[in-house]
């Protein structure tokens, strides 16, 4: 039962382990509105990959965006909110004390005592549901679905959870280090980056690879607009939203997200210019991915000049690295890699050196020594230590985790070659992005792949009328009738 009454102004007075304290109902307020802000990010994230991938694995983008979050809304009830936050958690990882959020209601939060602990559970929730879903972007147009779902629950047992826990509980190693991470910098983007790269060793490149057949362009660049409207627009609530109170560093927060993803979008569209003549829309949009993500660990320590420079950065060493995968000869399809980690790392490495203690003591509670902006030399190499900690495990852990499952019968990732062929979306879910219009430029003439050269077209759902055709009913088609 909770104890709690209400001041005149109709803020909450709540008692706990014989103290007293008040909850500010706008505080409230406005993480549960950056709750539902970072939500919607999830299916943005799904448009987003949607739109870059071809038309036959469209679909496929957005229902694992919609399935994560389900899986990890549960596993988050089951256990996930305690492993990362539990006040008795090691320098590692918590206990069970809140399994199955048991004892989670008015106390006040591990991460802020201006909200109570069931607010800063759901808000925490979607950062933990998004994660997941970057990286296993990485899967694209080569793997099962049903085996995903296993993987979504165990990988954010095994590796979010951890990695939140150390650096964002206050018991954590890296919190207690000095490390500053406002808003996921490694536990989200660096951990999800380096799994995406994992998952891609793993599965190994798909067919086609080096081969004109995998030279396409996006097949819809409007999803991919749409998908960075969603991260844009939620991205105030994801950064913002981590002050865990209506205040001026929230507000901060919010400029310096915007400025970063400007700066970024345009940095990457330029780059992208020089080579092609093109402004290109989605250049622009992966710019401005790459600028929110650097700039989400620095956005609650960080003034607005110095997130010129992220942007700039993000945009440029991002770019530059989506190379790595041709000098490496890996199919990273959606430059996950380059986008999350190696734009996490910039943020980390920035913040350390930018970071400003006047910024963050803007809610006039936080006290940090700043970052080498403040002489505070140190504080890059906590960043580095930080950076390649998240990366280090998120890549070992996720590697070991694929390869339990391969041998786990059912479990496999991996998809056969003829749902490679003709799309996850049609063998997998047997539904479609879109009817099949134009899609034989997408899929070869069966004959190619199965040895029967009748048989032209592919093969539609339930929900289509058959797509194939034989050879001589296509033949027989043209003759006008006597």
């Amino acid at each position: 039962m909770v104890n709690i009454s209400f001041t005149s102004s109709e803020d909450i007075i709540y008692y706990y382990d014989g103290t007293q304290g008040v909850y500010n109902l706008g505080d409230i307020a406005w993480t549960l509105a950056s709750t539902a802000l970072v939500w919607i990010m999830i299916p943005g994230v799904g448009f987003f990959y949607s739109g870059l991938l071809r038309r036959k694995n469209a679909l496929s983008m957005i229902y694992l965006s919609m399935m994560t979050v389900a899986m990890v809304s549960f596993q988050w009830f089951f256990w996930g909110y305690s492993l990362a936050f539990s006040d008795g958690a090691s320098r590692f990882i918590g206990d069970l004390r809140y399994f199955g959020l048991k004892g989670v209601l008015d106390q006040p939060s591990i991460g802020s005592s201006r909200v109570p602990a069931l607010v800063f559970c759901v808000f925490q929730l979607m950062f933990a549901a998004i994660t997941p879903m970057i990286a296993i972007g990485a899967v694209a147009e080569r793997s099962r679905l049903g085996p995903l779902l296993v993987f979504v629950f165990v990988w954010s047992t095994l590796v979010y959870d951890p990695i939140a826990c150390w650096t964002w509980n206050s018991n954590g190693w890296s919190s207690r280090l000095g490390g500053l991470d406002f808003a996921g910098g490694t536990p989200v983007h660096i951990s999800s980056g380096t799994a995406a790269l994992a998952i891609s060793l793993y599965l190994g490149r798909r067919r086609g690879y080096g081969t004109e057949r995998l030279a396409y362009k996006p097949h819809n660049s409007t999803y991919v607009v749409i998908g960075t409207v969603f991260l844009w627009f939620g991205w105030f609530g994801f950064n913002g939203g981590s002050a865990l109170s209506a205040n001026l560093r929230a507000t901060m927060a919010c400029i310096v997200t915007n400025l970063a993803a400007s700066v970024g979008g345009l940095t990457w569209m330029l780059w992208d210019w020089r080579l092609e003549r093109k402004w290109s829309v989605v250049g622009f949009c992966s710019g401005a991915i790459a600028g929110l993500v650097a700039i989400t660990p620095g956005s609650g320590f960080v003034g607005a000049p110095a997130a010129v420079l992220f942007g700039f950065m993000a945009g440029t060493v991002c770019n530059f690295a989506t190379q790595l995968k041709f000098i490496f000869k890996y199919d990273d399809t959606l430059d996950i890699f380059a986008s999350h980690a190696i734009g996490g790392i910039v943020g980390n490495v920035l913040t350390g050196l930018f970071a400003q203690a006047s910024v963050a003591g803007a809610d006039g509670v936080t006290v940090i020594p700043g970052g080498w902006l403040d002489h505070h030399w140190e504080q890059l190499g906590i960043q580095l230590a930080d950076s390649v900690s998240g990366l280090s495990y998120s890549f070992v852990m996720t590697t070991i985790i694929l390869w339990a499952m391969h041998y786990i019968p059912g479990l496999r990732l991996r998809c056969d070659e003829e749902t490679e062929i003709i799309g996850v979306d049609d063998a997998e879910m047997g539904e479609f992005a879109y009817d099949y219009v134009g899609l034989d430029t997408e899929i070869p003439i069966r004959g190619e792949y199965n040895g029967n050269s009748d048989v032209i077209g592919a093969t539609g759902g339930s929900r289509e009328p058959p797509h194939s055709q034989s050879l001589q009913e296509s033949e027989a088609e043209k003759v006008p009738p006597a």
